[in-house]
């Protein structure tokens, strides 16, 4: 008995110890945060570069009792990350009086199921306007006034200069953020915060009212003069009419609400200070910039207004693009726009229909630090035409099975991204090569061919491989050595060409090798490819596979 007392002993204080580490562990992960190096991005989640393979739910989704038909979505799409509402109406219905019982069960059920949470601040404006504020909020437009047009009606939208609103809407965000340092301060489930949701207005440029009429004759704000050149001839300084002519309107807007963003930011990270961003409906990508003309979200996001968000809310972090235009032009477009020095490239939400699944290797190439299609949870509620019409397993399926051959790659990804080892792309509408060109080695996509010889030109339509009926080929690529490549796609042929230094030189293929990486990051090789699987080039079908490349030069 004296033995086995011993060992309990010893056991309890084992278990004591690990229990003692294991708390101070937590307590000593660092704050989540945005890392820049070059002009190139990482989130870094308990101190490693973390790439979300997100999803989002439906606006409603955000009810405790909602949440099982939300997890089994992100189950099946392999997410790593759930970006949800959580909505001003749902944690203050009552002035002064908080109730974050949703937020806890939301937290408690991520950490069970190692997903990590985006929220989704849906405060004054979602989508432009305040239905997700209180009932004392929304119709109380005395305290909290709307904007006024340019005919002196009162618009659907809150103006960005309501005192009262700021100062409510800031409390309660403070409030939020309070609570997740106290509930989550040491577990860090809440990687990121979006502050507001879809900004602007629609039907006018901006507010009209007394207020605004005196603001926007004042000078434009040195710092607004520093970080955004007028795209027309105009004055060195003066009113925001005189620096930027027929955008003055759009420009003066998008001041006004990113500065009203920045003092909710401001105080939410004062007090719990995890990396935010702001979302953007999109104006066209591909028109030629031109003044607001009732065609867009006066004073979102936009990229031609990124510069003011910049200089007027340097407590946000990144300026996102909602990709809902399927077209790949547009989808190319948009990435580069958003993709800047000083900008992280991040796609907070995407439509959830089929054709969208082509693109999430291609932003994850780039080296975005997440992507996350919209609307993936069991709802009965399609989002269709801006998504899919279906509400099920297999909407969810073609996100999935790429989430489910890239999360092997997800721990390291992010490390080569920031050290600008990747590429990305995904088959356009028109069908067509695209070559991509790295450090020595260059390599051709193409699409709709066969794994064996080479498809005819003009394409047989009625002889091309199941599922690439439709545009869907896509792949991610890092270059991890000068010779060496991880590749992860499906329904694509690759060719890899000498560049560079190697240009002229004659190569071969030393190792095709098919497989996944574990969880301390080793390779395990599943088979190597050789003879038929590599003669013809490199074909991935739709089954997202992944391959490690070594190339030879002789």
């Amino acid at each position: 008995m004296k033995t086995v007392s011993n060992q309990l002993l010893a056991a309890a204080c084992a278990l004591a110890v690990m229990s003692t580490q294991a708390t101070q562990a937590l307590a000593a992960a660092p704050m989540p945060r945005l890392v820049q190096q070059d002009g190139r991005y990482a989130l870094l989640v308990d101190g490693k570069p973390f790439t979300m393979l997100g999803v989002q739910a439906h606006n409603s989704s955000n009810y405790p009792a909602a949440l099982p038909k939300v997890w089994a979505a992100v189950k099946d799409v392999h997410a790593n990350t759930l970006e949800i509402p959580v909505a001003w109406e749902q944690i203050e219905p009552v002035e002064g009086k908080f109730d974050f019982s949703y937020v806890d069960t939301l937290v408690a059920q991520a950490r069970q199921k190692g997903v990590r949470l985006v929220l989704l601040w849906f405060g004054t404006w979602k989508n432009t306007g305040p239905a997700y504020t209180p009932e004392w909020v929304k119709f109380d437009n005395q305290r909290f006034p709307r904007m006024i047009d340019k005919d002196g009606k009162d618009s659907y939208c809150l103006t960005p200069l309501g005192e009262q609103t700021l100062k409510a809407d800031t409390r309660a965000f403070v409030a939020l953020m309070t609570h997740l340092r106290k509930i989550d301060g040491e577990r860090h489930t809440v990687i990121m915060v979006q502050v507001e949701n879809e900004v602007g207005t629609y039907g006018s440029v901006r507010d009209f009212g007394p207020k605004a009429e005196a603001m926007f004759r004042q000078p434009v704000p040195p710092a607004v003069l520093a970080h955004k050149k007028s795209p027309v001839p105009g004055a060195a300084g003066g009113t925001w009419s005189d620096v930027y002519g027929p955008y003055a309107d759009e420009y003066f807007h998008a001041y006004a609400i990113a500065s009203y963003i920045e003092e909710v930011a401001k105080a939410g990270r004062a007090v719990y200070d995890l990396p935010m961003y702001v979302n953007n409906a999109l104006r066209d990508p591909v028109e030629p910039l031109a003044p607001w003309n009732n065609n867009f979200s006066s004073g979102g996001p936009g990229y031609d207004v990124v510069d003011i968000y910049k200089a007027a809310a340097p407590h946000i972090d990144i300026a996102a693009p909602d990709i809902y235009m399927g077209e790949s032009h547009k989808v190319n477009a948009v990435l580069t726009q958003f993709q800047r020095p000083d900008n992280a490239l991040f796609v907070p939400e995407m439509g959830n229909a089929t054709y969208y699944a082509r693109y999430l290797l291609q932003i994850l190439g780039r080296g975005a630090i997440g992507v996350a299609p919209f609307g993936v949870d069991y709802a009965d509620y399609s989002n269709y035409p801006l998504g899919s019409k279906l509400k099920d397993k297999s909407m969810a399926e073609p996100f999935g099975k790429i989430y489910e051959a890239f999360g092997s790659l997800a721990p390291l990804w992010g490390q080569w991204a920031l050290e600008g080892r990747t590429h990305g792309l995904a088959e356009g509408d028109d069908r067509k090569r695209q070559p991509l060109e790295m450090k020595n080695w260059g390599v051709t996509a193409s699409f709709r061919e066969w794994q064996l010889g080479g498809q005819p030109d003009p394409v047989n339509l009625a002889d091309i491989p199941p599922g690439t009926e439709s545009s869907s080929g896509s792949m991610a690529l890092a270059q991890i050595g000068d010779d060496e490549f991880v590749v992860v796609g499906q329904h694509i042929r690759l060719h890899f060409w000498p560049a560079g230094a190697n240009a002229g030189k004659r190569f071969m293929f030393a190792r095709v090798e098919e497989g996944r990486f574990d969880t301390r990051g080793k390779w395990i090789m599943e088979r190597n490819w050789n003879g038929d699987q590599t003669d013809h080039g490199l074909n991935f079908t739709g089954q997202p596979t992944i391959l490690k490349i070594r190339l030879r030069t002789y």
